[in-house]
C-alpha cells in the first residue's frame, strides 16, 4: 500500500482539494482501491466526501494516535493508496503523517509569501528524511510570478511538470462531491490533474524502487539543501 500526505503550513495553499481529486484520479487511472484520511480537525474534506454520490475513494476522518492504527487496517482490507489531508498549520498531525507517508506533496501557491511559508514543510520532510514534490497551485496563467515560483521551488527538490491553474472548475466540482474529471471531463483543468497523478505515480514507483530515504536530503537523491539567495520560510532559497 502507497501513503501520500498532501501538506502545508500555508491555509489556502489547496490541499484539499488536491487530496480529493489525486485519489479520485488514482482510481480513474487503475490504480485500485483508494482511501481519503482527513486529519484536519475543522475537516474541510468531509462536506466533499458526505456529499459523493460515487461509492469510492473511501474516505474516514482520522487523527494523530489513529493514523498509525488506521493505516494498518486500510492495509489489511486491501486498500492500494492512502491519501493524507492535512491540517493548515506546523502540528504534530502533520508531523504524523509526514512521518507515515512515502511521499509528500506541498502545494504552494506563487506569492513571496506562500513560498515563504512553505520552509517550515521543508524542514519537517527533511527531518523526517522524506521526499517532496512540490506543486505550484491555483496559478495565474502566463504568469511570470508562476515561472519564479517553480524556478525557486525546483532549487529544494522535485517540482511537478504540470501547473495547476485557478480555475471555476475546481471550486464547482469540490462543491457537490465531484471532481473536474467528473464535471468536465475534457476540461484543461481534467487535463492537469491526470498529468499530475502521472506525477505523482511516477515519483512513488522511483521512491518503491529506492526503499532507503537518507535523513538530510530530499528523496530520490537529490541532495542536501543549499542556502542560496531567495527567501523561503527560515531558510534562504534562491
Amino acid at each position: 500500500m502507497r501513503v501520500l500526505a498532501v501538506a502545508s503550513q500555508k491555509g489556502g495553499s489547496g490541499k484539499t482539494t488536491l487530496a480529493g481529486h489525486l485519489a479520485v484520479q488514482a482510481e480513474r487511472a487503475g490504480l485500485g482501491s483508494v482511501a481519503l484520511l482527513d486529519m484536519d480537525p475543522q475537516g474541510t474534506l468531509a462536506p466533499w466526501a458526505g456529499a459523493r454520490t460515487a461509492l469510492s475513494p473511501s474516505f474516514a476522518a482520522t487523527g494523530v494516535t489513529r493514523l498509525a492504527p488506521d493505516l494498518e487496517g486500510l492495509r489489511e482490507q486491501g486498500v492500494r493508496l492512502v491519501v493524507i489531508d492535512t491540517p493548515p498549520a506546523l502540528t504534530v498531525a502533520i508531523q504524523a503523517a509526514i512521518h507515515l507517508a512515502e511521499l509528500i506533496v506541498v502545494p504552494t501557491r506563487p506569492s513571496p509569501h506562500d513560498l515563504h511559508a512553505v520552509g517550515g514543510t521543508v524542514d519537517l520532510c527533511e527531518r523526517s528524511g522524506k521526499p517532496m514534490l512540490f506543486v505550484v497551485n491555483a496559478a495565474t496563467p502566463h504568469a511570470a510570478l508562476t515561472a519564479d515560483t517553480a524556478v525557486a521551488l525546483s532549487r529544494h527538490g522535485t517540482v511537478a511538470s504540470v501547473t495547476v491553474h485557478q480555475r471555476a472548475e475546481y471550486a464547482e466540482s469540490m462543491a457537490d462531491g465531484r471532481t473536474v474529471m467528473e464535471i468536465a471531463p475534457e476540461s484543461a483543468a481534467a487535463q492537469e490533474m491526470a498529468v499530475l497523478w502521472d506525477c505523482v505515480s511516477d515519483r512513488l514507483e522511483k521512491n518503491f524502487r529506492r526503499t532507503v530515504f537518507t535523513t538530510g536530503t530530499l528523496g530520490g537523491g537529490h541532495g542536501v539543501v543549499r542556502a542560496t539567495a531567495h527567501s523561503f520560510g527560515r531558510r534562504v532559497l534562491g
